[in-house]
C-alpha cells in the first residue's frame, strides 16, 4: 500500500501542475472534438504543456528561500 501511494505521489506531488496540465488535455481534446485541424490540437497541447511548466518552475523558483547576502 506504502508503495502505490508513493507511486501516485510521483504523479501528483504538485496539485496546481497536475491540475493545469489536465486542462490544457481538456482544452485540446474539446478542440480536436470541434473538428479543428489536428495542427491546432497539438499546438495547443505543445504550447499549454511548456506554458504550464515554465511557470511552475518560475513560482518554485519564486518559493525557494535563498541565502542571505553577504556584505
Amino acid at each position: 500500500m506504502n508503495a502505490l501511494r508513493e507511486l501516485i505521489g510521483l504523479f501528483v506531488e504538485d496539485g496546481s501542475l497536475a491540475l493545469a496540465i489536465l486542462g490544457v488535455v481538456a482544452a485540446a481534446a474539446i478542440l480536436s472534438v470541434l473538428a479543428a485541424a489536428p495542427v491546432a490540437t497539438g499546438v495547443v497541447l505543445l504550447v499549454g504543456c511548456l506554458g504550464v511548466l515554465v511557470e511552475n518552475i518560475l513560482r518554485a523558483q519564486r518559493n525557494v528561500t535563498r541565502p542571505p547576502a553577504r556584505q
